[in-house]
């Protein structure tokens, strides 16, 4: 399906891809994976023709058709629904050309072609995928633009989903998505039929959806076989052996060294020695092994606080007078691993802005500890920081009275050692800027750390090495995270945010999946036996579909009666059409000219009159069907 052959690309000067290849066969599922900034988003800009390699080349299989997310989010007065199907252009072209179409062979083909790609179900599909990212029936009615950014990239994914290319690029697909949409996603995914490059640093999706693993290291391709779990590990056993060769070669090296350095002059041993200098020459170095620069985390030790940290009793929070949460009976305690669950707009963010002092109660009461400190992460925070300023200036300011040794200390315990701590912010990776919102919420020790999509922007790396953090905090985590693989690291327990309402869901992630999956069938069977005439059983269908054709069985065979007369006259009128424009039949008898043009004659009107009642019997057929 894509063959990437000896790629070389630059930019800025920095050398991306030199001499990179790689074979993805058709129907391969396949997590491409590197730490942020190697080149991975450039290559799928590469793959779609938008940047031109500097050397090598790529090759997508000829005909086949490439599909990724749109990069602007779809807006504008058309429905989700009118949105994602419109990303099948071939069934949008095949109707707008059937409303208009007047001749009955192009009808004809016009409509064996929308059966063949079953466009009959295609408004039944496209309604699936966009319950599945979040977006009940009423919801896909509605126009895109009442919708904000997150959720309009929803809708781009679903579209991407929708027109089933032969080849699908999909770039972070959870980065917008809840919990609940990314479970969907990975079991979506898990079946897609065509082949698919997915860019991601969702260590669930990694092992759950794809085959093999291509890692970009080096400027270089290689491929794993497996999961993410499985290419961890055989990448270490790899650099582990690479690393024993290495030193054996070293050993080997240094012995014949020492005998070409003793034996050289001496003139019974000059050939042998001349034969291991070019053994030494043949001899290809094994590249020694570079660990990457490693992402730390390292959370200050809280001053321990008596329980319970926050108690909720029958409390209220909402947004001006409209409620959000309500008769809200929760705890929360120094040892507390919390994880929040619920689909996106059930008030997960809300309930997290309460405890963060952001929003105060409508009713009910909040009662905290005097001492309580608060670190709070927000996904959105990194918007607000000021790019013209470095991380230590913005350290700086939060810590007036502190040295500079001390806050540079604090700056290290989150990877910005050295020159990275004066790099300015416009300059820094979205990972940089995470990690730079988890030292600015740490600064004073806080109790109790509040997370929000706190891993959007880190590799897997990054994200591991989060994890670790979290799991050596003595305070108390309420997370919430679409990253399957830190919630089942971190939470002792889950809170489900549904209904107006928040309580203990008994289970862990695997439940809450299996949860989803029988919910959304109960829905579909619900939305069957209320509109049993609106979705007919397959079977029902196949039963119509038989009768239609057994009612249109006489047309049928009458038309192919006249198609066959009306090939058996062409061939016969371009016979004689050839015999008259020979020059030696006007020299011949002039009764047998006249016989071959009263024939010609004759043939134009039969043909005629067939072509007539051919075109008639067809109209009756499509007013039939």
């Amino acid at each position: 399906m894509l063959h990437i052959n000896d790629l070389t690309y630059r930019i800025g000067g920095r050398m991306l891809f030199d001499g990179a290849t790689c074979n993805v066969p058709k129907g391969h599922r396949v997590g491409l994976v590197g730490r942020n900034g190697t080149g991975k988003t450039t290559l799928f800009k590469l793959i779609l023709g938008d940047l031109s390699a500097d050397g090598g080349s790529l090759n997508v299989r000829p005909g086949a058709s490439v599909g990724t997310v749109a990069q602007e989010a779809p807006s504008g007065p058309d429905s989700l629904i009118d949105v994602v199907l419109a990303a099948d252009t071939e069934r949008t072209g095949l109707l707008a050309q059937a409303e208009t179409e007047t001749d009955p062979h192009e009808i004809a083909h016009i409509h064996t072609r929308l059966a063949d790609i079953k466009a009959e179900t295609a408004p039944a599909r496209a309604a699936r995928i966009l319950a599945g990212l979040g977006f009940d029936e009423a919801a896909q009615q509605r126009p895109c633009a009442e919708y904000s950014g997150g959720w309009r990239m929803r809708v781009a994914l679903a579209a991407a989903l929708f027109a089933n290319p032969d080849l699908l690029l999909l770039d972070e697909p959870t980065n917008h998505l809840d919990l609940e949409a990314a479970l969907w996603l990975e079991g979506y995914l898990a079946s897609w039929p065509g082949t698919l490059i997915v860019i991601s640093h969702d260590r669930t999706l990694l092992n759950t959806v794809v085959g093999e693993i291509v890692h970009l290291h080096g400027r270089k391709l290689t491929r794993y076989a497996g999961g993410y779990d499985r290419f961890e590990r055989t990448r270490r056993e790899r650099q582990e052996l690479d690393s024993k060769m290495r030193t054996k070669q070293q050993a080997q090296r240094r012995h014949i060294e020492a005998f070409v350095e003793r034996f050289r002059y001496k003139a019974s041993k000059a050939r042998q020695a001349q034969s291991r200098l070019k053994m030494l020459e043949r001899m290809q170095p094994i590249a020694s092994v570079v660990e990457d620069r490693t992402v730390a985390f390292n959370f200050p030790d809280p001053d321990p606080l008596s329980p319970p940290l926050i108690a909720l009793d029958r409390a209220s929070v909402g947004y001006g007078g409209d409620l959000v949460l309500r008769n809200l009976d929760l705890r929360i305690d120094m040892d507390d691993r919390i994880a929040l669950i619920g689909a996106n707009g059930n008030g997960k963010s809300t309930l997290v802005k309460l405890l963060a002092g952001r929003l105060k109660t409508m009713d009910g009461k909040l009662v905290k500890s005097s001492k309580l400190k608060v670190g709070y992460f927000a996904q959105h925070q990194a918007e607000e920081l000021t790019l013209a300023e470095t991380p230590y200036q913005h350290l700086a300011r939060l810590m007036p009275m502190a040295t500079e040794a001390k806050v540079r200390a604090h700056l290290g315990r989150f990877g910005f050692s050295g020159e990275r701590a004066d790099v300015k912010c416009e300059g820094l990776s979205g990972g940089e800027k995470a990690r730079m919102l988890f030292a600015m919420m740490s600064l004073e020790a806080p109790q109790l750390m509040l997370l929000d999509e706190p891993t959007n922007h880190l590799d897997v790396d990054a994200r591991e090495a989060l994890v670790q953090a979290l799991n050596a905090y003595d305070g108390a985590v309420i997370l919430v995270s679409h990253d399957a693989h830190l919630v089942e690291l971190v939470a002792d327990r889950l809170w489900l945010v549904a209904d107006g309402g928040c309580r203990p869901f008994e289970g862990d992630l695997g439940d809450y999946g299996r949860d989803l999956q029988e919910a959304r069938r109960a829905q579909r069977r619900e939305t069957r036996e209320q509109a049993p005439d609106a979705a007919p059983s397959r079977k029902e269908a196949r039963r119509e579909r038989a009768a239609q054709r057994a009612e249109t069985a006489d047309l049928r065979k009458t038309l192919k009666r006249h198609e066959a007369a009306m090939e058996k006259l062409s061939a016969e009128r371009e016979t004689l059409e050839a015999r008259l424009a020979d020059p030696e039949v006007y020299e011949g008898p002039t009764s047998a000219l006249m016989e071959l043009q009263v024939r010609h004659a004759e043939i134009k009107s039969e043909l005629a009159a067939s072509e007539e009642a051919w075109l008639e019997l067809s109209q009756q057929l499509e007013a039939a069907e």
